[in-house]
Formats: structure tokens, sequence, C-alpha cells
């Protein structure tokens, strides 16, 4: 049962993670439309390899800090801060993302898994969001750092990851096809930024 937990909390912390637009997702749907499906398919497993590595490395980070809690406490108040910062962003703020890809986002038609892999690297946020969420959710005991439970959630990262890119890759290829076919994701990221941060100051209540 603590597999399938953290197989769960894995799989939806990833999709939610890579739902907002970046360098990695629009680059996948770019990737996609010029060259191919074969090829934007190649990029996001190289993508999802990194992401699986760096999950992997924050989870036994996250581990450490479990085994803390004096720090914990500190990481959830700070967190808290942020996720409301970014909800109130992503309502009010960000741009509209009904738009075209940039075309900037071109890239030289490399080895697609292993510039996926590269461009990944150059992307840090996994390891403090899977050190923040792994903590929370092991509050809840929804989430466990034993064995086999963290390779439990690698995988899961992984799958979540290459199933949010493929979506990106369906919803810009179905808007150029339909342009009536637009939607603001703002607002889906900050519905769910805005989950967090509830679930967040539940957590924080019944610490107290």
């Amino acid at each position: 049962m603590i597999f399938i937990y953290n197989f769960i909390v894995g799989f939806v912390a990833s999709a939610i993670g890579v739902i907002p637009p970046g360098l990695l997702n629009m680059s996948a749907a770019k990737i996609s439309m010029k060259e191919g499906r074969k090829r934007g398919l190649l990029f996001s497993l190289g993508v999802c390899f990194t992401v699986m590595v760096q999950t992997y490395v924050a989870l036994i980070f996250a581990r450490y800090l479990d085994m803390h809690p004096e720090y914990v406490d500190l990481l959830q108040k700070i967190a808290l801060g942020i996720f409301m910062a970014i909800t109130v962003y992503f309502f009010f703020i960000a741009k509209d993302t009904r738009r075209s890809i940039p075309e900037e986002l071109d890239r030289p038609k490399t080895n697609r898994i292993v510039s996926g892999m590269l461009l990944a690297l150059l992307n840090l946020l996994p390891l403090p969001y899977w050190v923040y969420i792994s903590i929370t959710f092991t509050g809840f005991r929804w989430f466990t750092f034993e064995q086999p439970g963290i390779w439990a959630a690698v995988l899961a990262s992984g799958m979540g990851t290459f199933m949010m890119l493929m979506l990106y890759v369906q919803f810009f290829r179905r808007k150029e096809d339909n342009p009536r076919f637009n939607v603001n994701m703002n607002y889906i990221i900050g519905f769910i930024t805005a989950a967090i941060s509830v679930i967040t100051i539940i957590k924080i209540f019944n610490d107290f």
C-alpha cells in the first residue's frame, strides 16, 4: 500500500510540476511540430531521465531533512509564502498563454534524447519542489522514504513528466489545427498552486 501511495503522489506531483509553460514543455511541443512526433518523443524521454535522477537526489536530501523537524517547519512556512505568491502571479499578473510557441525555442537537430537530458539539467526547480512535496505528504502519512517507496516515486515522476509533455504536444498541435482551441493555462496553474497552499496551511495547523 505504501508503494502505491508513493507512486500516486509521485505521478500526480510530477505532472503538476510540468504544467506551467516553460522551456522543457514548450521545446517538446516545438520539436514535435517542426521535426515530427518521433523526435519530440525522444526529446521527452531524455527530459524524463534527468527528472528521475533529480527526483532521486531530492528525495535522499528530503529523507535527511525529515529526521530534523526544526528544518521542516521552516521549510513549510517558506513554501507556503512562495506558493501563495505564485497563485497571485498566475491569476493576476502572468501573460496570457494563448499564444504561439516562441520561435527562439528552435534547436539544432541533434540527438534529441541527449538534448532533452541536457536541457532538463538547466532546470533545478525539481530539487526543492520534490523536497517540499515529499516532506509535506510524509506528514500526512501518504508518503514514505523507505525502499522501495523511493523508487516508486522516482519511476512515477518520470511517467508523470512524460504524460504532461505529451499533453503539451497534443495541445499545441490541436491549437494550430483549430485556433478556437485556446485555453489560458495560467488559471489552471493558479488553481493548482492555491490547492497546494491550502494543503500546506492544513499541515501547518495540524502540527500545532
